[in-house]
């Protein structure tokens, strides 16, 4: 009988097969401007390494900024870099590692006009509350033959902390002195006139849903809703829609720091979009060994093998210059050596 329980056991243990590896997750939150890249990366990521799991909530810069610093994430994600002040609330060192470059583009919803170029004071004053009518004057001068129709503007902006919010103001900062002085910017910044909208698909949603409106969102949101988005006139004076070669124009010829806190807003160069961005991942410096041999692993992956896939959800690669960089920053990351604890035991 006992023999015969053993066969059994025996049995079901081979149709069973071998018992599952123990899933490892690695949490993190942030940033919505890249997280279609983001979600790409650890799907891919994930079909490699099956125990290994990325679980990633889109809830702002403003967001991730705060759990990095309370310590309850394993990474976060901001597309504004944190400040000084930020920086220093946080237990231990955390490192700004770029991942891929982006665009705030202006979105509109005006009847009957599918195409519109508009300069940085226009923009400005738009979100400014000055310029209030579609067929503005100023707007108009800018727009020759477009027909621009007598009717209200509302403007859209984020609710929530924001980095897609920090590049936009960021722009509007150096190209409008009343703008820098009034409003200045931030993730989250007081806002003259508008409405809010949670993350980039909530300002997509409402401008898509209100006839006369105009916001910003990161470019690949704008084309995933079908929603039409204006030209920018550059620093050479060039009106450019955002593409990729715009993007990597604007960080081409930037000078890159050693913690790679850096603004290519209104960048110079004729081919440079004037909205682009970096967009960073937030690593703690020190990590227990099993995590920070599992984000190691993956940063490198995604500096290599991940910057393959950026062009197909319209972001632009890292820079050869910057992706050197990175690889050399990814090396002082701590998989336990002299790792302290912390909250979430990361």
């Amino acid at each position: 009988m006992i023999r015969k329980s053993a066969s059994l056991l025996a049995a079901i243990c081979l149709m069973a097969g071998p018992l599952a590896a123990e899933t490892i997750t690695i949490n993190g939150a942030g940033a919505t401007f890249p997280y279609p890249m983001y979600s790409k990366w650890f799907d891919e990521y994930h079909k490699i390494h099956p125990e290994i799991q990325f679980n990633y909530q889109s809830i702002g810069s403003g967001g991730g900024i705060r759990q990095v610093t309370e310590g309850t994430v394993d990474f976060g994600a901001t597309d504004g870099p944190m400040n000084d002040e930020q920086l220093s609330k946080v237990k231990g060192k955390v490192l700004h590692i770029p991942t891929v470059l982006g665009a705030d583009v202006p979105v509109f919803n005006v009847e009957g006009v599918a195409e519109l170029k508009f300069t940085g004071p226009i923009l400005a004053d738009i979100f400014l509350g000055k310029i209030t009518k579609w067929n503005d004057a100023e707007i108009a001068k800018v727009n020759k033959g477009v027909k621009l129709p007598d009717a209200p503007i509302t403007v859209v902006h984020r609710a929530d902390g924001s980095g897609t919010t920090y590049v936009w103001v960021d722009y509007l900062s150096k190209v409008s002195k009343e703008w820098e002085t009034k409003v200045g910017k931030a993730t989250s910044v007081n806002w003259p006139v508008g409405l809010g909208g949670k993350g980039n698909e909530g300002v997509a949603g409402l401008v898509k849903q209100s006839p006369g409106s105009i916001g910003y969102v990161e470019l690949i949101y704008a084309k995933q809703n079908q929603i039409n988005y204006g030209s920018v006139k550059n620093q050479a004076g060039k009106f450019l829609k955002a593409d990729l070669e715009g993007v990597s124009a604007a960080a081409a010829k930037a000078k890159i720091p050693a913690d790679y806190r850096v603004s290519i807003t209104d960048a110079p160069g004729e081919k440079a979009y004037p909205i682009s961005s970096f967009t960073w991942l937030l690593v703690y410096e020190n990590n227990t060994a099993e995590k920070g041999r599992i984000i190691k692993d993956f940063l490198n992956w995604m500096v290599d093998k991940g910057q393959g896939m950026t062009k197909d959800l319209s972001y632009a690669p890292l820079p050869e210059n910057v992706r050197l960089m990175v690889k050399k920053t990814i090396k002082t990351i701590s998989a336990g050596e002299n790792a302290g604890s912390s909250k979430n035991g990361r």
